[in-house]
């Protein structure tokens, strides 16, 4: 499969698996001195390798890119090793990030990976503008981050880690969740 074709699948698999709807999030995958990132509304549904965009990583975001193809940029200029970027809108983290309060797993394997997993509290109205550089320098020492109320962003050095990250996270956050519901007492 080349990297177009997989860049697809992954960003499908994150709307397959409940971390994105049908037109959120958005990923990209650098090639050489070039980003191939989702286009901005696209459908995961129907997306396909020709939709994705070619950006050129010293210039700016073409046209018809994502909204945060900016932000993609800034990640790859920032970290060279990071060769993919995830967005997604896992409602675990969103929602046990919305009071303000980081998301620290306590499960074993989020635990393992993730000793710090940054939250960016980047107000709405102000988020095309300051998100690319507070996001890139959030991931420039963490392998994923979270948009309070946004989402939560994830690189490696293949799609595969990218998208490692960003289930471990989600999965950390619902057993968070899970944890805190008030279940009846178990018989003996």
């Amino acid at each position: 499969m080349n990297a177009k074709d997989e860049l697809v699948r992954y960003y499908r698999w994150l709307r397959q698996y409940g971390l994105n709807d049908s037109h959120s999030g958005n990923a990209s995958i650098r090639i050489d001195d070039a980003v191939w990132v989702t286009p901005g509304g696209c459908c995961a549904d129907t997306l396909v390798a020709e939709d994705l965009v070619r950006c050129a990583l010293d210039g700016d975001p073409s046209d018809g890119a994502s909204l945060d193809a900016p932000l993609h940029l800034s990640v790859y200029r920032r970290s060279p090793a990071t060769a993919a970027i995830l967005h997604s809108h896992g409602p675990h983290c969103i929602a046990l990030t919305l009071d303000g309060q980081e998301l620290a797993p306590r499960d074993f394997e989020g635990a393992y990976y993730f000793d710090h997993v940054p939250l960016l509290d980047i107000e709405y109205r102000d988020y095309l503008a300051e998100s690319p550089t507070a996001v890139s320098e959030a991931l420039s020492h963490a392998r994923i981050a979270i948009v309070k109320g946004h989402g939560v962003y994830a690189h490696g050095e293949n799609l595969g880690l990218a998208y490692k990250w960003t289930c471990a996270l989600e999965a950390s956050a619902r057993i968070i969740y899970l944890t805190s519901q008030n279940t009846p007492a178990r018989e003996s």
